[in-house]
């Protein structure tokens, strides 16, 4: 018998504590885990959980805590630094793995555990917040709008919405890797800044810059479409930088240059504040197209990036307690369908 519901891993970091926070308001029964004992004490008086001090390098006592909720979302990233070691000790612990994490390495290293997950009858599931959860259901709407799509672009933009230290940590991490895209079903690597486009996102149209997201391996999966890219609201400054920075991308693939910089994050303010999280709003566009020249272009809004992390982790935690078990590795939108955003209230889908 499992005690509890959900464990919320790395419980207190920003994201965490908002998912916190939407457990609470859904009265789900939820354990609070991490590695810093003086937050977790806070958090857990603050919100009457209990709470376990778990590292996760200490693989029995990992087991010991997860074997006691049925679902797991996990917020302590980066995630290409703990994914995997998670996940593993999920299906041994025989606890639905989802985490929200963006980084299409790591969708693509736990792809790699469908048959054991199959067999063991374990979800994993990652990218259950705004990445990417809100562009995977887009991704299959406009499959199912154009069954014979070979092409697709994906792009977002925040408004209001500012970006917390942990997203701000995940993009050192990936600083001098360059970008990617899918193409032809394969990743390729190519120079950051390398593709830039103008793009209607409906209220406003912005430049954007292609980027190595999540979609470019969790569409593929989703909708079988070979071709993907996926682009993000930018600057002309910002295009003029990613393409100066591909001159010196071995500079910041050095640990002290990473820890520098990790450093001046670490004294920022956590994230945005509520008023930011009340306000901001989140756009996404997509276009598919065919080898015969037909297309379909949708448009989607939603709430701020961060509360819609907040919202879509839980509304998959619940689905899979109430029932919703889809064993083996599961995107989004593979598993409840492109209609899934449109349960989050505020959110709202376009055809072009």
């Amino acid at each position: 018998m499992r005690p509890y519901g959900v464990i919320v891993y790395g419980s207190y970091g920003f994201t965490g504590r908002l998912i916190v926070q939407e457990c609470r308001r859904q009265r789900l029964n939820v354990l609070l885990a991490g590695r810093d004992r003086n937050k977790l004490r806070q958090q857990g008086e603050l919100s009457g959980y209990h709470f376990e001090v778990v590292e996760m390098n200490n693989r029995q006592r990992l087991l010991q805590v997860l074997e006691q909720a049925h679902v797991l979302i996990h917020c302590g990233g980066p995630f290409q630094h703990t994914a995997r070691a998670m996940a593993e000790a999920c299906l041994h612990a025989g606890t639905h793995y989802t985490d929200i994490t963006g980084e299409y390495p790591v969708f693509e290293q736990l792809a790699n555990y469908d048959d054991t997950a199959r067999k063991a009858g374990i979800t994993i599931m990652p990218g259950t917040g705004f990445d990417v959860l809100p562009s995977d259901c887009l991704a299959l709407h406009l499959k199912n709008r154009l069954p014979s799509a070979t092409h697709l672009q994906l792009a977002f933009a925040t408004v209001k919405g500012g970006l917390s230290r942990g997203t701000k940590r995940t993009m050192v991490e990936g600083l001098g890797e360059g970008g990617a895209i899918r193409s032809q079903g394969k990743l390729v690597a190519e120079p950051l800044g390398h593709r830039s486009m103008r793009i209607d996102f409906g209220p406003f149209t912005r430049s954007a810059l292609s980027i190595p997201w999540g979609d470019i391996s969790t569409a593929w999966r989703s909708t079988g479409i070979p071709n993907i890219e996926v682009y993000t609201r930018v600057s002309s400054w910002a295009i003029f930088f990613a393409r100066w920075l591909r001159y010196v991308n071995g500079l910041f693939r050095l640990p002290l240059v990473k820890k520098i910089l990790r450093a001046h994050i670490d004294r920022q303010e956590a994230g945005p504040d509520a008023q930011q999280l009340a306000v901001g709003r989140s756009y996404l566009w997509g276009k598919a197209w065919n080898l015969h020249g037909q297309a379909v272009e949708s448009r989607l809004e939603t709430i701020n990036a961060y509360a819609l992390t907040a919202a879509t982790s839980v509304l998959v935690a619940r689905k899979i307690l109430e029932g919703g078990v889809h064993p083996g590795y599961q995107t989004p939108a593979m598993a409840y369908g492109a209609n899934l955003i449109l349960e989050i209230a505020g959110s709202h889908l376009t055809d072009v």
